[in-house]
């Protein structure tokens, strides 16, 4: 496969002239297994057809509740942090409405599949309206750049190669991003762009901007009818640009930084063994069963741990290819 080339900055993301330095996190060959006598997974790691199927089941009821469940869960933890009214609930609030964003954004990538709901329509209607507008991001865009990342991790057109690119990389240059995430210095210039591509642009993307920030005009008069619109800010807009930017980068470098293209996807992907703790902050809705999800993507959020599982039992994801947990992973990324 040929390799991308783009430029970086001293700590891995775009800016000054430098190849991008893929692979540094790559196992040796021996790490990776082979299936052995399994009825229900080929050599490449893919389900048989028999239980393809059976992992293919999209509960749209069930999956609609879940979203539903994100807003009162949202709603319970601003209530709860406005009527105790302290540092300690608000701070542990932002921190919570960040996992918030994190929900929206992990079933809005299940939309984006198409596997969010089994009707068509309505799947995009939650994946734009619902979850994708509400956490500033343009779900269809996402769609086209997603579809381009899974169809050739780390190839010509790999869009997120600035997030995974010239791991391992040092301590300090890992704490250098981790401030300017929870510092408003990456969700700012985002936020910014969208704002400037209400002006600018081509039609399609002003009318997507548009309407991401009709629904956050929609969100600022709900908190302003219900609380006080200082709220707003606080509460959904502080988590998105701070809290939500950590997660999200702790979570795409959990996935594939420092490794690199190859037909295998255990070359292109991070496993790591999921915890509730993790499941809960930053990895919802089965997100961290990663590899599992880039050897089929077809298979429902739902159906990835039961997947899984039968990777680990084939022997095509071993115990010397699966981090224990993500700490172990991070700790393994800054030791460039």
């Amino acid at each position: 496969m040929t390799q991308p080339k783009f430029t970086t900055d001293k700590d891995g993301d775009m800016g000054n002239p430098r190849e991008a330095r893929l692979g540094g996190m790559v196992l040796p060959l021996e790490s990776y297994g082979s299936v052995t006598d399994s009825t229900l997974i080929g050599p490449d790691g893919r389900p048989s057809p028999t239980f393809r199927s059976e992992l293919r089941e999209i509960p749209s009821l069930r999956n609609a509740l879940s979203v539903l469940g994100i807003y009162v869960q949202a709603v319970v933890v601003i209530a709860v942090a406005m009527r105790l009214n302290n540092v300690v609930t608000y701070a542990l609030a932002i921190l919570l409405m960040g996992r918030t964003h994190a929900q929206c954004l992990g079933l809005m990538h299940e939309s984006v599949h198409r596997l969010l709901m089994r009707n068509k329509s309505v799947n995009d209607f939650f994946g734009r309206w619902l979850l994708g507008y509400p956490a500033f991001t343009n779900t269809d865009g996402y769609r086209i750049v997603h579809m381009a990342h899974h169809r050739e991790e780390f190839g010509p057109n790999e869009p997120d190669i600035p997030l995974y690119a010239n791991y391992p990389i040092t301590t300090a240059s890992f704490w250098r991003k981790m401030r300017r995430d929870a510092l408003f210095v990456t969700g700012g210039k985002m936020l910014r762009g969208q704002f400037v591509g209400l002006f600018r642009g081509i039609p399609l993307v002003r009318h997507t901007n548009a309407k991401i920030f009709a629904v956050q005009a929609v969100l600022v008069v709900a908190f302003w009818y219900l609380v006080a619109p200082w709220r707003y800010v606080v509460f959904w807009l502080v988590p998105y640009l701070t809290v939500w930017r950590v997660m999200n980068r702790l979570r795409s470098i959990a996935e594939h930084g420092g490794l690199r293209a190859d037909d295998d996807r255990r070359v292109t992907t991070h496993s790591v063994r999921q915890s509730r703790l993790a499941s809960f902050l930053f990895v919802p809705f089965n997100l961290g069963w990663h590899i599992a999800h880039h050897t089929d993507s077809g298979v429902p959020f739902r159906s990835l741990p039961k997947y899984h599982a039968a990777l680990r039992q084939s022997g095509f994801v071993t115990s010397d290819y699966e981090y224990p947990n993500y700490r172990s992973l991070w700790r393994a990324l800054r030791a460039g």
